[in-house]
């Protein structure tokens, strides 16, 4: 008689295809589109699942812990569907459900569960090298393409400092061991300062999270290395 299947490993690609899934990104970022909240769509989701993988292949570690990293990378925001506030948390426990019913392996889920539940400021906590990976993937994610606003003259601050940077590039350096995030910002848009006045514990979490993988994180703004 045949034993209980073995778990199987899931990859990104697998999860972007479940269909429940799909229906979580797509109702969680109707609700922030209603809340008047920045883009948090297929293509963040898309973005930052991609960006963790790279981060943490270029890095050397393990293909099966960069796919992990991409798995967390492209759940990560799914908790939106229940609304904005504990959103890693509720994210945590939805993306639980949907490994589970995929057969992942229940060590790889609870990964992916601690990193989408410490993902978020102010709350949020390095707690893994997936976490580490997928933190810094998420908060490189600064660009005009996310605003949703069309009339610049209404803009808030959000709004403003983003629409403000025409290109966020994350850039890992695999022989110094160090992660920059390089931005170029329309200063005529939004000073460099505003920048920093809304963004400094994005950029100091990025920095204990580049710390837990044994780099140094650096931000450069417009050729200038601020960090």
């Amino acid at each position: 008689m045949a034993g209980p299947a073995e778990p199987r490993p899931i990859t990104a690609a697998v999860v972007s295809r479940d269909p429940m899934v799909r229906i979580f990104i797509t109702q969680g970022e109707e609700h922030l589109a209603a809340m008047g909240y920045t883009e948090h769509g297929f293509r963040h989701a898309r973005l930052v699942s991609r960006t963790a993988f790279n981060l943490m292949a270029r890095l050397g570690f393990p293909r099966r812990e960069a796919e992990v990293a991409a798995i967390a990378g492209y759940l990560h925001d799914i908790g939106h569907v229940a609304g904005r506030r504990d959103h890693p948390v509720a994210g945590a426990w939805l993306a639980f459900d949907v490994l589970r019913r995929l057969g992942a392996d229940p060590g790889e889920a609870a990964v992916v569960m601690g990193a989408i539940g410490n993902h978020e400021e102010p709350d949020a906590h390095v707690v893994s090298n997936v976490s580490a990976g997928l933190i810094l993937a998420d908060k490189s994610d600064v660009h005009r393409t996310r605003v949703r606003n069309p009339e610049p003259t209404s803009f808030d601050q959000h709004d403003r400092v983003n629409y403000a940077v025409e290109r966020s590039f994350l850039r890992v350096h695999p022989d110094r061991r160090s992660i920059d995030l390089e931005l170029r910002i329309d200063t005529g848009i939004s000073p460099v300062m505003e920048y920093f006045e809304l963004f400094l514990p994005r950029m100091l979490l990025c920095r204990r999270a580049a710390s837990f993988l044994g780099c140094r994180f650096g931000l450069l703004v417009n050729g200038v290395r601020m960090l």
